[in-house]
């Protein structure tokens, strides 16, 4: 068979360089960044009986109020990230936002772990945006659903690998019988999380280059093709559409995105941060049986994003994508208190809704760089992400007043599988990231 001589040009290797090089260091960055976000969700086990103030209405509310302060600084920060640099902006997010994790650990009233949340807040704003903009100087339209696939399989990772390393650091001991230093276990779990953000992020430093000519590893004719497909790209979309932040910010799409992020969102972390419990309380089980459980769902869920992501950049179609897996994840949820009683079924249940509150995010990150390039690109993944981390207040705050007046997380979790309808009708009926016509590769419809 004669070699296709296409798979060995220029473009082609400076993508599979792109790949093998960036990929690895900012996934490793949002497993980290996604543990420090919901790891309270195990503190929470043993910490509420250390401290008994901190019942599901404080542990909710904790859990969202880090939403707020990422809110503050979101547009500012993915805006340093287009405009100076996103290997030092995102080496500052790092070290700060570890530092503040490890502090949480000493926390003893819930005005404190308000406080220590909100800092470590505004220590992450513009990580996440921050890296889908990051992505965009470096990789095509064609590829960019599978790089943010790849990237964005941290979260889903991170609830693998956490759990069972939590379950051990939350058995070292309580306040009133110490472990190691001094420190009860869910205290060891804060400070055990917290420090691998700041030595990952000086590492950010030296293997995050801001764009393709700041490469060493790229040969002149690699540069020459990647920043001449990245160029194109950027010409086909600014030829027709706004090019200003404030017109990127004005557009209802642009807004429309937002609103369905927040949806999605707030069924995302009202399950993450609670799923736990939920658990738990349906089933009376211990910790050990709670942390080999709730990594079921996030190994499935694994598989499912990559082939969400390869399917997607495969056709060129972004929007039933997105829009099918919160069709899932609704249906999983409004299914789900009925199954209390039958823990598989539960179990299944979580695992689909899983799959749908994970896999929807690559196709639906791809959606915004349809509309707007470069700066104005930037301003919207920024708005939108700022609207739908509201979410991430809304939902997980939500669902812990509810069961704390209720005694019961049934109401929750049907709340969260009604915003998850939401957040798939309107991608639905938004009318971007339809499905390619004519050349895959190298063309979007819009």
């Amino acid at each position: 068979m004669t070699p296709n001589p296409s798979v060995h040009s220029p473009l082609n290797r400076a993508r599979r360089k792109a790949y093998t090089r960036l990929i690895p260091i900012l996934f490793a960055c949002y497993v980290i960044a996604y543990i420090d976000r919901i790891n309270v969700s195990l503190a929470k086990l043993t910490m509420s009986v250390d401290l008994p103030a901190f019942n599901n209405d404080v542990i909710g509310v904790g859990a969202g109020v880090f939403f707020i302060g990422y809110v503050l600084l979101e547009i500012p920060g993915t805006l340093l990230v287009e405009r100076w640099s996103a290997r030092k902006w995102i080496c500052r997010i790092m070290i700060s936002w570890g530092i503040i994790a490890a502090l949480t650990a000493w926390v003893r009233t819930p005005h404190q772990f308000y406080a220590a949340r909100f800092a470590l807040g505004i220590a992450e704003a513009g990580f996440f945006p921050g890296a889908i903009v990051y992505l965009t100087h470096w990789f095509p339209v064609r590829d960019r659903t599978r790089a943010l696939s790849w990237f964005m399989t941290g979260s889903t990772v991170a609830q693998i690998i956490s759990p069972r390393i939590s379950n051990y650091l939350l058995g070292l001991g309580t306040l009133a019988a110490p472990g190691p230093l001094g420190l009860a276990g869910w205290q060891w779990l804060f400070v055990f999380w917290g420090l691998p953000a700041v030595l990952i992020g000086l590492l950010v430093l030296w293997l995050m280059p801001d764009h393709p000519n700041d490469a060493h590893w790229l040969s002149v004719d690699e540069k020459t093709a990647l920043n001449a497909a990245l160029a194109a790209d950027r010409s086909a979309i600014s030829s027709n559409h706004h090019s200003s932040v404030l017109a990127a910010m004005s557009q209802p799409k642009v807004l429309l995105l937002g609103v369905a992020y927040f949806c999605v969102q707030s069924g995302n972390y009202g399950i993450d941060i609670f799923m736990p419990s939920i658990l738990k309380q349906w089933y009376s089980l211990d910790l050990n049986a709670t942390t080999w459980l709730i990594i079921l769902p996030a190994i499935v869920a694994l598989a499912v994003i990559l082939l969400t992501g390869w399917n997607s950049d495969r056709t060129g179609e972004r929007r039933i994508h997105a829009a099918l897996h919160g069709i899932l994840a609704a249906a999983a949820l409004f299914i789900a208190p009925h199954t209390r009683g039958h823990l598989v079924l539960t179990m299944l249940c979580f695992i689909v809704a899983a799959c749908g509150l994970k896999a929807y995010l690559a196709p639906f990150w791809a959606l915004p760089s349809l509309l707007l390039t470069e700066t104005a690109a930037a301003g919207s993944i920024a708005l939108i992400n700022s609207i739908g981390n509201l979410g991430g207040y809304f939902g997980p705050t939500l669902v812990g007043k509810i069961e704390n007046s209720t005694g019961s997380f049934i109401w929750g979790i049907y709340f969260l599988a009604a915003a998850l309808f939401v957040f798939a009708v309107i991608i639905l009926l938004l009318g971007v990231g339809k499905k390619i016509k004519g050349n895959l590769a190298t063309d979007e419809h819009r």
